[in-house]
């Protein structure tokens, strides 16, 4: 029913994927979009308010299908019922973590982040001119969680406020359960240290288990979500926050108050159409995901001095080329004809991150080229 095979060219589209390595025989996977075409019923969404001809203001909050949609979805993904004023709009999680920062935290204050971690989380805190603390994940029982030891260790420093959590972790794609996220909110609770939790590729989980948002399991903390990695709409440049407490709601949405523009009304409707409309085309996106996530795990497996783990989620693959014993693991993939997101943007120089989602024939060269 939904074509994931034939994906469009993006070559003269000026992506930023792809403006990386124009002109060169390099194919890109690297930065977290798909290759897919968004679904039909976005596209056909978008064109009729293209047709209208007109593109003055719209505010958000009173754009209320985006509001009900995503209640809606809320209720559909993850059994929490959320009320409609909880939701902040902004236009994108990053700038939403960054708001965060400035709404909790002081300059001097201490931000905790989760390493290795995608490079713009790791910037966060010190271009805010907040101090960075880091936690490691850690692989248990053959699946990703952080080292709960340190966590405790840095949240009882008394500069701690702010503990940015990302969950479905970018760039290893593990999931924290409820009962890992239950032990974050008592260390951070007891230490006074507020979660700001990036759950953007939270409906991306691939193995069936129920994503749990992080203010589902404490009112006192702020969930960033977004249509935008899903549905391959991030360029319209749309997310929200869902804070429950109404003092900390309040704080954030003033973090951003006269820097951050409002959300633009084609991000609303693709938000509102993916979350009422797509249903279908949400799980044949994630079948094909699973069907591209296996392959290419036995592949970078079969590859000497390449190792990785399935990941839980997301369509990115984080790969351990340390055995590959080389000074440049992102040089070693170029000059195959790939190009991966560097592992030292990470803060793992001996590892690269991979992006499937894509077509499983741009896939196939990927894997081909790799295996040389």
């Amino acid at each position: 029913m939904f074509d994931f095979d034939n994906t469009p060219d993006r070559k003269n589209t000026f992506a930023f994927k792809w403006e990386r390595y124009k002109g060169k025989d390099i194919i890109p996977a690297w930065v977290a979009d798909t290759e897919f075409s968004c679904a039909p019923a976005i596209t056909s969404a978008l064109i009729e308010r293209t047709q209208h001809g007109i593109f003055g203001y719209t505010h958000p909050n009173e754009y209320s299908p985006a509001t009900d949609a995503i209640v809606r979805w809320c209720q559909k993904q993850y059994s929490w019922d959320i009320q409609p004023d909880w939701i902040v709009w902004t236009p994108g999680v990053v700038p939403a973590f960054n708001m965060a920062i400035n709404a909790y935290t002081h300059p001097g204050d201490a931000v905790i982040v989760q390493t290795p971690n995608y490079p713009p989380l790791l910037a966060a805190p010190l271009i805010n001119n907040r101090k960075r603390y880091f936690v490691n994940t850690v692989r248990n029982e053959n699946k990703w969680s952080i080292n709960f030891d340190e966590l405790e260790a840095m949240a009882a420093k008394k500069e701690s406020k702010l503990f940015i959590l990302c969950n479905p972790m970018n760039p290893n794609g593990g999931v924290l359960d409820s009962e890992a996220l239950a032990r974050v909110v008592q260390i951070c609770d007891k230490h006074n240290v507020i979660v700001c939790s990036d759950e953007i590729h939270c409906d991306l989980i691939l193995d069936g288990m129920q994503h749990t948002p992080i203010s589902k399991v404490h009112d006192k903390t702020v969930t960033l979500m977004a249509a935008s990695k899903t549905f391959n709409v991030a360029g319209l440049g749309t997310s929200f926050a869902i804070v429950p407490d109404e003092k900390m709601r309040s704080k954030l949405a003033k973090a951003g108050a006269g820097i951050t523009p409002w959300v633009n009304i084609m991000g609303l409707i693709a938000t509102e159409v993916a979350f009422t409309e797509c249903d279908d085309w949400h799980q044949a996106e994630l079948a094909y995901l699973r069907k591209n996530r296996d392959f290419l795990v036995d592949s970078v497996n079969s590859i000497p001095g390449l190792s990785c783990s399935s990941p839980q989620a997301t369509y990115l693959l984080w790969v351990d080329a340390t055995d590959l014993n080389v000074e440049d693991t992102q040089d070693w993939a170029e000059r195959r004809g790939v190009g991966p997101s560097p592992g030292r943007d990470f803060g793992s120089p001996n590892c690269f991150r991979l992006n499937y989602g894509c077509s499983f024939e741009m896939l196939n060269r990927i894997a081909n080229r790799l295996d040389v």
